[in-house]
């Protein structure tokens, strides 16, 4: 029976498979307001994947170190232990918490058990994220045109125009897609159409992230320029394009300012937003008074409980407690969760967790092996600075963004048939 399910269930067969299934975790991102399993879908199909392929065809292809993928379940695994801290009236948050966190432990394992998804198949996934992308951007963009004055008076009360998924997950991504963008753009292999339709999407995506003007996808758009501008200057040695690279840096915010209502009207409730730091009861109005105070509060709850935290499903109570006690001023309403993963996981997990959080995270990018990366190090990057400014990892497409994007890249760098050289990221 088992020789008979390996005949049908070939290793070809079962990787186009684990493609489909990573085309639904993409489109996924996309849909969660009217399609929310889609990404859990693919997520569940990448493990099963895995599994069939370690089963019925383990002697036959030679997996990646366990180190390099194994440390993320790790981090389902602090998430479990905080059961034991976690108060009986709360235990519904913790299983919910532990449902929500099972892509730590199912995607790791599936990657790892898969061989290496073919080069083709692996640009044609990241192909899929810059055109989802883009469309998902025509909408929003379409929707704003139709709605220019209202939307526009948003961004003056702290607010943005309507994306899918959320504006900040939303930022991150059409960052990410620039990115890729601007890696396979530098490929010599590609046809001409092709380079032109992606050049395209990147100038679009570049000017899309000035209109939607979220604080999170422009850091994340800059550092990463700076970082290619500094590769550009003192690696490659590319003076005359890193030249053109910077006068876009410098430009394009200046553009945005005189053409876009929206960059303009954020630029203007960030400064004034800034300004009222010192007054505490403008937390119940202002997203970035709100987030420092929301800062001092979780300090606060960490020297009580240093080492190990309150749990995650006792920290709103916890956090209410304190806001109550240190600024009464601030109403309910406005009391918020700190916007910060390291701070937030401190508060859920203690210093042991947020110590244990980030070996698991940050461990199997130090360990996969490559020299050259690019879009792991940019992954890494993008949701690094996501990590200063929100608890990025809290949601399901949090979750499924970080994560998903991470793996993938770490699948460009097995080697495709053993024949892939030394070093050397796919797609190439």
């Amino acid at each position: 029976m088992p020789s008979s399910l390996s005949s049908q269930l070939t290793i070809p067969r079962i990787l186009t498979a684990s493609t489909v299934f990573c085309a639904c975790v993409i489109v996924g991102l996309f849909t969660s307001t009217f399609f929310r399993i889609l990404p859990s879908i693919g997520i569940v199909g990448v493990l099963l994947c895995g599994l069939l392929s370690f089963i019925l065809h383990g002697d036959s292809y030679t997996r990646n170190s366990r180190a390099v993928y194994l440390p993320f379940v790790l981090i389902y695994g602090i998430h479990a232990a905080s059961g034991l801290l976690t108060s009986n009236a709360n235990l519904r948050e913790y299983e919910r918490d532990i449902v929500l966190q099972l892509p730590f432990l199912a995607l790791p394992i599936g990657f790892w058990l898969l061989p290496p998804i073919p080069t083709r198949q692996l640009r044609l996934l990241w192909y899929l994220l810059i055109v989802v992308t883009v469309v998902s951007a025509a909408i929003s963009t379409g929707n704003y045109l139709f709605h220019i004055d209202e939307i526009n008076e948003l961004y003056l009360r702290s607010k943005v125009m309507p994306t899918e998924p959320d504006h900040i997950r939303f930022s991150l991504i059409v960052t990410l897609a620039i990115a890729v963008g601007a890696v396979l753009l530098g490929q010599s292999k590609l046809e001409p159409r092709t380079r032109t339709m992606l050049r395209v999407a990147v100038i679009g995506l570049a000017l899309y992230q000035h209109l939607l003007a979220v604080r999170s996808g422009l850091v994340t758009f800059y550092v990463l320029g700076g970082i290619a501008l500094l590769w550009l200057v003192l690696y490659r040695k590319q003076y005359k394009r890193a030249t053109g690279l910077g006068s876009i840096l410098v430009v394009l915010p200046l553009l945005s300012y005189l053409c876009f209502p929206t960059f303009r009207n954020k630029s203007a409730n960030t400064r004034e937003d800034v300004g009222r730091v010192e007054h505490t009861a403008s937390a119940n109005n202002y997203s970035l008074v709100g987030r420092v105070y929301s800062y001092k509060v979780a300090l606060k709850v960490v020297e009580d409980n240093p080492w190990f935290g309150v749990g995650k499903a006792d920290m709103e109570q916890e956090l209410a407690q304190h806001y109550k006690r240190e600024f009464p001023n601030i109403q309910p309403e406005a009391y918020i969760l700190p916007h910060n993963q390291f701070l937030f996981t401190t508060v859920a997990l203690g210093c042991v967790g947020v110590v244990l959080f980030i070996i698991g995270f940050y461990y199997p990018g130090i360990t996969s092996g490559t020299r050259y990366a690019p879009l792991l190090l940019t992954q890494y990057i993008i949701v690094t600075i996501s990590f200063l400014v929100e608890y990025t990892i809290e949601t399901q497409i949090g979750i499924a963004f970080s994560l998903f994007f991470l793996l993938l890249a770490l699948e460009g760098a097995k080697k495709e048939n053993n024949e892939s050289a030394e070093g050397l990221w796919r797609p190439c």
